[in-house]
């Protein structure tokens, strides 16, 4: 007997859903940042758990963005790729860091429409037992919500086997639906550009502006090299002279992190070429976001 489906992982702006995907597929494939907002598109990770009686279970995680309302175009189109997930698949699993406020469960319910979920109690290594039973308690008002709730410590000390076998339990009986050997339906370029992007964020921290982006312009990949030509994309020359920096120097580190983790990830060499633009409001029209790969159904 086996079992396969798709499970949308949900949560709140740096909930660490990408965190939790990249530890249980072994391989830093999403990114991740402190900067709110990071993930816009979804992304599958896939992974092939057996149990105790040999019965296998392929459960599909979607990586999804934070569930946020705000006014700005880019925005919205992250809350529908969330809204999408949160619909098409065919289990939800709710990330809430054991310090939150209980309304961004409270805002995911309503969003939900009732839609079958796994609740995450995660980070319960940052606060105290009594305050771990205590928000137990709390989100027993709602057990007639959630199909289990799951308490979770720090990655370091996680063992992932009650989360998979909890989620298997829900899925529909099926055989695999993708070969066992791939990690994630996204093709290389899409993991180059959250790679890079990723960089972008470490090496410029809080003076990155939200609204900077990478394009994959060229992919040329060979036996023993890659070759990638991307650029990033901001609004203002300002912006464009930050992120060059002084003498090339920042642009020079944003390259060597980013081609180290992808050599990293491809076991590789890598020839990574940046550019940097400024294209003037290229997130504030559907055009422009549909340009730089956002499509947009709304």
């Amino acid at each position: 007997m086996s079992r396969a489906g798709f499970v949308a992982v949900l949560g709140r702006p740096n909930a660490g859903k990408s965190t939790l995907l990249n530890f249980l597929c072994g391989q830093n494939l999403a990114l991740v940042s402190h900067k709110a907002n990071a993930t816009r598109k979804r992304m599958n990770f896939i992974i092939n758990h057996t149990n105790t009686q040999g019965e296998l279970a392929q459960i599909i995680f979607v990586d999804t963005p934070g569930i946020h309302k705000q006014e700005k175009l880019l925005n919205q189109f992250m809350l529908q790729e969330a809204l999408k997930a949160m619909g098409d698949c065919d289990l939800n699993l709710f990330l809430a860091p054991t310090y939150d406020d209980l309304k961004y469960y409270e805002e995911f319910l309503e969003l939900s429409n009732g839609k079958p979920h796994v609740l995450l109690l995660t980070q319960c290594d940052k606060v105290s037992k009594e305050s771990i039973l205590e928000k137990i308690a709390q989100y027993k008002a709602y057990e007639d919500k959630f199909l289990a709730l799951i308490p979770t410590e720090c990655k370091n000390s996680f063992d992932p086997t009650q989360l998979l076998e909890t989620i298997a339990l829900f899925l529909p009986s099926s055989p695999p639906l993708y070969d066992e050997e791939i990690l994630t339906t996204s093709n290389m370029r899409e993991i180059y550009k959250e790679i890079i992007r990723e960089s972008l964020f470490e090496n410029l921290s809080d003076e990155i502006p939200y609204e900077s982006d990478v394009v994959i312009e060229k992919f040329i990949e060979m036996p023993t090299l890659n070759k990638v030509y991307a650029k990033i994309i901001v609004e203002k020359e300002s912006q464009k002279a930050m992120i060059i920096g002084k003498g090339a120097n920042t642009i020079k580190r944003i390259g060597k992190n980013a081609r180290l983790k992808l050599e990293s990830l491809e076991e590789k060499k890598i020839f990574l070429q940046l550019n940097v633009f400024a294209q003037r409001n290229w997130s504030k029209t559907k055009e422009g976001l549909k340009k730089i790969g956002y499509d947009f159904d709304f």
